[in-house]
């Protein structure tokens, strides 16, 4: 029986990465993300992806995106709540508060939206159940220097996750978390030049494959829900964390 899962943030980066596998491991996809052109890149006119051009940031969107789901597929195995931003490196005092409020709607509520709905559809639908998958990070657990903002949400899509497998036990709905470290990706390519470190300097930092975590939310995904990745790091094997500063 062919298994379905949802991705948001599947124009560019972990999320491409990501639904390629998935394709190319004979699963539907559902391709969620603000630019339709991008997301029809990442499908490469593949027959078994499902465009769902969406900013995970509107209640409104998400709604009827997740009844378009509903509608096509008549069920949803997985979500990959994968979509997020970042912002540059600064003092919390030096932040614009409008950088902030942009991040913590795509981090935070972009998140919780998501869930919701999905959380919802996978209540109602028979047989019930699903599992949602979110994407924390190295950040959900240490900070990097000046990075107030995106380690709040971070610590938020913890927050969310722990909540999500509680509430979800009597309706058979699992989740996880998938915490990611220096995968290369447009948004991690600034390892590769160098970054500020917790000592004042500024190092090159060791990056992996994105594929890598691709394969890691495939395993997640892959599981019956009898069983649960509650939380998975995977990370480059040198990058600074495990005593990180």
């Amino acid at each position: 029986m062919t298994r379905n899962i949802l991705i948001t943030g599947a124009g560019s980066g972990i999320g491409r990465v990501t639904a390629r596998l998935f394709l190319d491991s004979g699963w539907t996809v559902a391709l969620a993300g603000r630019r339709a052109e991008a997301l029809e890149e990442t499908a490469g006119g593949h027959g078994d992806a499902l465009i769902l051009p969406m900013d995970v940031t509107d209640p409104d969107q998400v709604t009827a995106r997740f009844v378009e789901i509903a509608d096509t597929w008549g069920r949803l195995d997985v979500l990959f709540n994968n979509a997020g931003i970042n912002i540059g490196s600064a003092p919390i005092d030096e932040i614009p508060v409008e950088d902030w409020l942009a991040l913590s709607n795509t981090n935070i509520t972009g998140m919780f939206l998501c869930a919701r709905a999905a959380f919802g559809l996978m209540r109602r639908q028979d047989p019930q159940g699903g599992r949602i998958v979110n994407n924390g990070s190295i950040s959900a657990h240490v900070p990097r220097p000046g990075s107030a903002p995106y380690t709040m949400s971070k610590h938020a899509v913890t927050g969310l996750t722990r909540t999500l497998s509680l509430d979800g036990r009597p309706f058979n709905i699992a989740c996880g978390q998938i915490d990611i470290g220096n995968a290369l990706t447009d948004m991690a390519e600034k390892m590769t030049r160098g970054v500020p470190q917790a000592d004042g300097s500024e190092k090159v930092e060791p990056v992996m494959d994105a594929a890598h975590v691709a394969s890691s939310v495939m395993h997640m995904a892959s599981l019956p829900l009898e069983a649960n990745v509650q939380f998975m790091t995977v990370m480059a094997t040198a990058m600074p964390y495990v005593g990180r500063g």
